[in-house]
């Protein structure tokens, strides 16, 4: 029998009525080997599957506790969107099972690695071992890593460059650097396109860039991105998906590059991309017309008013 480990958000009412039900059922076809309701280490419990009970950010969380542990991870959704949760309650039984006898198709979703090396720090991004060293935090992210000007919101200023010292030179409220899977999150919310999962690359988006022509950039994800944090704000902050963060000082450099381990994610065979793009963003959806049997009553206001 296959070795499921299950990680709940239970602070969803919805998701502990669920695995109250499932827990028997699922222990009639798999051996539980554990289940997370706390947001424990997930490092090394034995399990040939992850089920997570919750949302895309309940599997964000457990992209990153794995480690790099090459275990395939199934979510249902009880969130918003589940664009990562791909499976619904209604249909998880079914495709559980099938998943056990069959097998559902897994993708490797790429994950991006982020470092902050201090200012007085001297060490190459290229350098992987000495990174390793050097840095003072480090984290993975399966969505995106994100700096955000922070508390007292004065814009800020960040150089950019991809590998080595030097680049371009930003001011604005913040850079997201985003993963395919992470291109319909917060990088679409702020004006950056769409990336289907399979490409291999990152995005560059920034945040009320103080520029009308600094647009969204799409790079190889074998690139190293090296930004220097040249003016900051006391609050100014590196979020890894929403996570893991630490604030930033003046001078610090944060190096993004992709992760050595992808994140399996286990696929509902029955999704389609753009159909989801439609249903869950409405995307490519075209404007509403007025009926015929509904008049279009004249507004008595003034231009600007409203």
């Amino acid at each position: 029998m296959k070795r499921v480990y299950i990680v709940a958000n239970t602070a969803k009412p919805p998701v502990a009525r669920a695995l109250e039900q499932w827990q028997p059922w699922i222990a009639q076809r798999a051996t539980i080997t554990g289940i997370d309701t706390d947001g424990g280490d997930l490092s090394t419990p034995e399990m040939d599957l992850v089920l997570v009970f919750g949302g895309d950010g309940t599997l964000l969380s457990v992209a990153r506790r794995l480690k790099g542990r090459q275990v395939p991870v199934m979510g249902v959704n009880f969130g918003r969107l589940g664009f990562l949760a791909s499976f619904t309650p209604d249909n998880f039984q079914h495709f559980f099972e099938q998943h056990l006898t069959k097998g559902l198709p897994i993708s490797n979703r790429q994950m991006l690695e982020a470092s902050v090396v201090s200012s007085n720090v001297k060490c190459r991004p290229d350098d992987c071992a000495a990174l390793a060293e050097c840095r003072r935090f480090a984290a993975t992210a399966l969505n995106d890593a994100v700096i955000t000007a922070g508390p007292p919101f004065r814009m800020i200023e960040l150089t950019i460059s991809e590998g080595h010292d030097g680049g371009v030179s930003y001011m604005g409220d913040g850079l997201i650097v985003s993963t395919a899977s992470g291109s319909t999150a917060y990088s679409v919310s702020a004006g950056g396109p769409i990336i289907s999962p399979d490409i291999a690359g990152f995005c560059i988006t920034p945040i009320c860039p103080h520029s009308l022509s600094f647009r969204p950039v799409v790079i190889s994800s074998d690139s190293t991105i090296l930004i220097v944090a040249t003016r900051v704000n006391e609050g100014t902050t590196l979020f890894c998906d929403g996570q893991a963060s630490t604030r930033l000082l003046a001078g610090d450099r944060v190096v993004l590059r992709r992760s050595t381990h992808d994140c399996l994610l286990v696929e509902n065979p029955e999704a389609r991309e753009w159909r989801s793009l439609a249903e869950k963003l409405n995307w490519a959806i075209g404007p509403r017309y007025t009926q015929p049997d509904q008049p279009v009553i004249p507004s008595t206001g003034t231009p600007g008013e409203g």
